[in-house]
């Protein structure tokens, strides 16, 4: 047996340990039950210590807060129903699904596969999926209820392990979040942040908001290489060897040739979703657009546009999907149409019940200040060591990926950290922008083995649609490779990226001189 041979064999009995560890917790509906008891139990625990660390934020003492007194008990059951109903990602997988539900049920995304694996190179397969998939950045979530499970399906048709699919998908949309060369809204959010740490060192810095877009858009040719070797070479042969596809699995496409009333149906429906494209566009285009903000930026976090991606993924799928059904007789009536719209909610059940739990779980452990004292405190440590820049960079991006398993929000982790180590750069001739990097690279990298991913339990269910034994151990298992290797992959990017001086972005520099 080569060096390879072990090497391999070892990293199989690696995840395989992971896996079976993982999976040994609880149900995951449960796993979040017992984080968020937990979670209180820690917080009446740490809360009479006082760690000497202030918010940023605020400028206020930062002490974990004790969740079990008797106000915070009744706070928890008097907020528990809006906690749930506001979390996050459970109205836009909700409202998505609604609308994709009637695509895949009509017929009409089954159509569209077969006629995109008829043209797409097999070898090819990963690579567009992962590019896709890194794209879908700029609609704010869309990937997570789109990309991802397309990625399964399309696997899957094409005789593939549908969970490498997945996987492959996942990566690219979590795992290169900050890796896209289309300006999205990530950017100008990040960027304020940055631009208001540099500014308690120098009140006059400003910082465009596209600072990192060439190094996030060539980061996209590193995340597809290393997603793509690791999909082909590591993850999906592990897959094959060691987890089954269930038997007889329902409503997943086939490979059979379309009917001549098919292919009809597919394109008169492919030209109403390309046609209610064409009038979104219209709609954007001039400067005084109802989509636009105030200021007529498209991209910020207060364009209606933004606010609207899902409504519109809802749309754009609801009405070609009805446009194929009633066409190729799937839908024989509107009944059959609401029929399909149940029955994509009726799967989407035990996300919800896992949904309920995560979302009381995640804002326990937002209350409690447990995950922002630990990214505070790991950041004080770094500043203390006073090492090089370049192993400061580093440390940043480790730092960051660590404190990502715990806070999940890259805006909220950045406002806790950007005002210790952007000014603390900025005075070793480090600039705002460079950090800013360093920040992004770790933002990304963890997020895909972390169940505190609010989507996170909906890739689980995803997985279970093949393999219904799918856990987050198995998850976390399959996703480990990806969030290693791109840590330490992206990061050596990133330092030669420096070395060779290539632009990061507009009107970014690498370099600041005090007193500039």
């Amino acid at each position: 047996m080569n060096e390879i041979e072990k090497q391999r064999t070892f990293l199989d009995k690696f995840l395989d340990f992971i896996e079976k560890a993982g999976n040994k917790l609880p149900d995951p509906a449960m796993l979040f039950f017992f984080l968020m008891l937990l979670t209180w139990v820690f917080s009446a625990l740490l809360s009479p210590i006082d760690f000497g660390a202030v918010d940023p934020r605020t400028g206020s003492d930062l002490r974990v807060q004790n969740l079990i007194t008797g106000p915070q008990l009744a706070a928890f059951l008097s907020n528990m129903t809006q906690v749930f109903i506001n979390f996050p990602p459970l109205g836009v997988v909700l409202l998505a699904m609604l609308g994709v539900g009637v695509a895949e049920h009509s017929g009409f995304i089954n159509a569209g596969l077969k006629f995109l694996l008829g043209i797409t190179p097999s070898m090819l397969l990963t690579p567009i999926l992962v590019l896709v998939a890194i794209v879908s950045h700029t609609a704010a979530d869309a990937g997570y209820v789109l990309v991802i499970p397309l990625g399964g399906v399309i696997f899957y048709a094409a005789g593939r392990h549908p969970l490498a699919g997945i996987a492959a998908a996942f990566a690219g949309v979590s795992g290169g979040f900050s890796a896209n060369f289309i300006p999205s809204s990530i950017d100008p959010l990040i960027q304020s942040f940055t631009q208001s740490a540099a500014q308690i060192l120098d009140p006059d810095i400003l910082l465009n908001p596209l600072n990192n877009i060439y190094f996030t858009g060539l980061s996209s040719v590193v995340v597809i290489a290393v997603v793509w070797y690791l999909t082909d070479r590591v993850i999906e042969p592990r897959l094959n060897k060691n987890v089954k596809v269930d038997d007889n699995l329902q409503d997943i496409p086939t490979m059979d040739r379309l009917s001549s009333k098919e292919q009809k149906s597919f394109w008169f429906a492919f030209f109403t979703m390309f046609g209610l494209l064409i009038l979104l566009v219209l709609w954007a285009i001039p400067n005084d657009s109802a989509l636009r903000d105030p200021d007529g930026e498209i991209t910020s976090f207060g364009a209606p546009l933004m606010k609207s991606i899902v409504p519109l993924i809802f749309i754009i799928f609801w009405i070609p999907g009805v446009v194929y059904g009633f066409l190729s007789g799937t839908y024989k009536s509107l009944k059959d149409m609401v029929a399909s719209m149940s029955k994509a909610m009726g799967s989407m059940a035990y996300y919800i019940v896992m949904a309920f739990f995560c979302a009381l779980f995640i804002d326990a452990f937002g209350k409690s200040n447990i995950g922002a004292l630990t990214a505070l405190k790991g950041a004080n440590f770094l500043q203390a060591l006073d090492l090089p820049a370049q192993i400061t960079i580093v440390g940043i991006v480790l730092l960051t990926a660590f404190v990502n398993l715990l806070v999940g929000s890259a805006s909220a982790k950045w406002a806790l950290i950007s005002p210790i180590f952007v000014p603390m750069l900025m005075q070793l001739g480090i600039s705002p922008d460079l950090t800013q990097a360093a920040y992004r690279v770790g933002d990304s990298v963890s997020n895909i083995i972390t169940p505190l991913l609010p989507y996170f339990p909906l890739i689980v269910v995803f997985c279970q649609k093949y393999v219904k034994s799918t856990g987050i151990g198995t998850l976390v298992s399959i996703m480990l490779p990806y969030s290693l290797v791109l840590l330490l992959v992206w990061t050596l990017f990133l330092l030669l990226y420096w070395t060779i001086g290539i632009p990061l972005g507009l009107q970014a520099t690498y370099e600041y001189v005090l007193g500039s």
